[in-house]
């Protein structure tokens, strides 16, 4: 039995938690989803109503809303012109450049129509791929809302990813059009974006044919004659551009995201667009407890899931203003060093709902506590945080200093919206520390033994964390141009069974409530972002002085996990000489941050003579994570070479 699942188990003393209306609620998802998702699709505007609520006759896959139409940017944007149309829709602040600047709803609707007149003039219809490679500003979710609007696949990488990275996305999303920006900003550090969007389009395969620049004013930029086209001009030419809304049939394809796996070929997570918004306006309602009029502020990114469900969609199909934030939680607008910069936003913009990650707080926890006390947060219900477990004493901690629920919840790229959190906005339900919570409605959510398939029913029995199809909407459709992997990869990994696997371990306490555990396959999550290990490895192995490597995340008190890399060297002088070993780490550390971005880079480059593997070669990951962890490895009867361990254990003692 996994320890830690018994340690959070015992934390919190047995106790019956009133789930009454919930269960109902719950119940009815799961027993009855086509009567249920009617009564949600009622949440959003329907150019043509659904004809069949769900058709899952080919399972996995399952096509809700067959036979409407709807329109992404419509529900975010256009139905609330008529009632609050003055009211702020998006806020942007940057401390990295000392901007505020607030959106009504009337003037996000003519700056997204003019985005989406100036893709249109560059040749972008119905159906085609639009990547948008930006940091975080207005541009960008004007540039999501203008793909939504025509009907646009839009496809956001993350600003950090490096060009090797930005170009396997490219050859996969095949975009006709790629928005980007001269630089972003980081800590008072600009960090240009031309020049690695530039080597991506050289590196890969696939050509735009059109790239669209913001020029924030922050580096220089030599653009491509023909192919590049500052926003400014192109904005300004259609000024006063109207362009209506294309209805879409609810099962069109809405946007990609690209996740990491277990091979160093990106997954492309596809999501539809009737699914999605319903899914999106009913968590708003349902676990968010959002409101029209009011103040969502997430600190995500929208290179991320969580900024594309609850930066742009979520809050504003809800009729209420996002906070849009580019910068760092510890500085102010005056660039100058200040830890209460987002308790001063919820203050000043009268937040009623936030979004962050546990790194995020476990970094404001080093900031003076009086910070949480200085500024009125009266206006805000409750604090969320996702994107990594959620430690004890962070979750405390934040809670104590800010006297509101902190909610964790459960989810990813692939599921859209949280799998498992607290539903407060159908009934007021305690949260526990160190679980996320219960499974929400239209997840069936099942905890299975990973070899027998067998469902574990008990309390703190440990196995895989699966959700039974049909899957509900806003879930992924597919993996993007691979039907079969998306099958192969999620669907068909328990024996015996057609469910979808989250690949975290889990157990269930006696109350329902579930405590996930740890990756079963190779991704590992740093400061909320995934990372595969493999990709890593990929990457060192192509290092000329790389003979083999392993790469493992190892817990961290800060970022939850960490990459650490061990490398066996082709020349035996990085294992005897120390500046030869740190030259080599540095050369390896680089080429990762170069290729793979600056996110991927591991912590430390440790050099071996052997990697731990068993007789049959295959290499013990988990016994060197576990070492690293000072844990016990347990059974390494199969181990080939004992010895290749034990150093790896002395290397981190030393």
């Amino acid at each position: 039995m996994d320890r830690r699942g018994k340690v959070a188990g015992r934390n919190h003393r047995r106790r019956q938690v009133p789930m009454s209306r919930y269960a109902e609620f719950y119940r009815r998802s799961i027993e009855t989803p086509e009567a249920f998702w009617t009564e949600e699709s009622r949440l959003i505007d329907w150019h043509t109503p659904p004809q069949q609520i769900l058709d899952a006759g080919k399972p996995p896959f399952a096509n809700w809303f067959v036979g409407g139409r709807t329109n992404l940017c419509h529900n975010a944007v256009d139905r609330h012109l008529a009632t609050r149309g003055d009211q702020p829709a998006l806020i942007f602040v940057s401390t990295e450049t000392g901007t505020e600047k607030t959106f009504s709803f009337k003037e996000l609707h003519v700056e997204v129509q003019r985005m989406a007149a100036s893709f249109i003039a560059l040749g972008v219809g119905q159906g085609d791929r639009v990547l948008i490679y930006m940091p975080m500003v207005p541009e960008a979710a004007f540039a999501m809302l203008a793909c939504a609007r025509i009907g646009a696949i839009h496809c956001v990488v993350f600003g950090g990813f490096a060009s090797v990275s930005l170009a396997s996305r490219i050859d996969d999303a095949t975009p006709k059009l790629i928005v980007s920006a001269d630089a972003g900003s980081r800590g008072g550090k600009v960090l240009p974006y031309k020049p690695l969007l530039d080597e991506a389009i050289r590196i890969s395969r696939h050509k735009p044919a059109s790239v669209l620049l913001t020029d924030r004013g922050l580096a220089p930029m030599d653009l491509v004659e023909g192919r590049d086209h500052l926003a400014a001009p192109l904005l300004e030419a259609h000024r006063d551009a109207q362009v209506p809304c294309t209805w879409l049939d609810a099962a069109d394809i809405s946007y990609t995201i690209y996740t990491s796996g277990t091979t160093g070929k990106p997954k492309g997570v596809q999501r539809d667009t009737g699914g999605y918004a319903v899914a999106l306006a009913a968590s708003m309602k349902h676990i968010f407890d959002g409101r029209a009029g009011e103040t969502y502020f997430s600190t995500s990114d929208i290179g991320w899931v969580v900024g594309h469900s609850y930066i742009v969609y979520g809050p504003l199909i809800a009729g209420m203003a996002t906070l849009m934030y580019e910068g760092l939680p510890t500085q102010g607008l005056d660039g100058q060093p200040d830890g209460g910069i987002w308790w001063r936003l919820v203050e000043k913009y009268k937040v009623t709902v936030m979004f962050s990650a546990p790194t995020a707080v476990r970094v404001l926890r080093k900031q003076d506590p009086a910070l949480l006390k200085k500024y009125d947060l009266s206006s805000l219900r409750a604090l969320f945080l996702a994107g990594e477990p959620l430690d004890e004493p962070t979750g405390r901690w934040i809670a104590e200093g800010l006297g509101v629920p902190v909610i964790d919840n459960y989810w990813q790229t692939e599921s859209g919206w949280p799998i498992l959190t607290v539903a407060n906005g159908v009934e007021a339900t305690p949260s526990k520390f160190g679980s996320p919570g219960i499974p929400m409605y239209g997840f069936n959510v099942k905890i299975l033994h990973e070899s027998t398939g067998e469902e574990l029913t008990g309390a703190h029995e440990k196995g895989v964390v699966v959700i039974e199809g049909p899957t509900p909407p806003g879930f992924m459709q597919t993996i993007w141009r691979d039907d079969e992997r998306f099958l192969n990869t999620y669907w068909k990994t328990v024996p015996g069974k057609l469910v979808y696997s989250t690949f975290d371990w889990g157990i269930r306490d006696e109350d329902g409530y579930f405590y996930i555990l740890g990756r079963t396959d190779d991704v590992i999550n740093v400061a909320g972002h995934r990372l595969g290990t493999r990709e890593i490895e990929e990457c060192v192995s192509g290092h000329k002085g790389v003979a083999e490597v392993a790469v493992v995340g190892v817990a961290d008190a800060l970022k939850g996990q960490v990459a650490m890399a061990f490398v066996v060297p082709k020349d035996g002088a990085a294992l005897a000489d120390a500046a030869a070993a740190h030259k080599l780490e540095g050369d390896i550390m680089k080429r990762v941050a170069d290729q793979l971005g600056a996110l991927a880079r591991p912590s430390r480059v440790r050099f071996v003579g052997a990697l731990p593997k068993t007789r049959s070669g295959k290499l013990l990951r988990r016994a060197i994570q576990a070492v690293c962890e000072q844990r016990d490895p347990g059974d390494l009867t199969t181990m080939d070479d004992p010895a290749a361990l034990e150093q790896i254990r002395q290397l981190l003692a030393a």
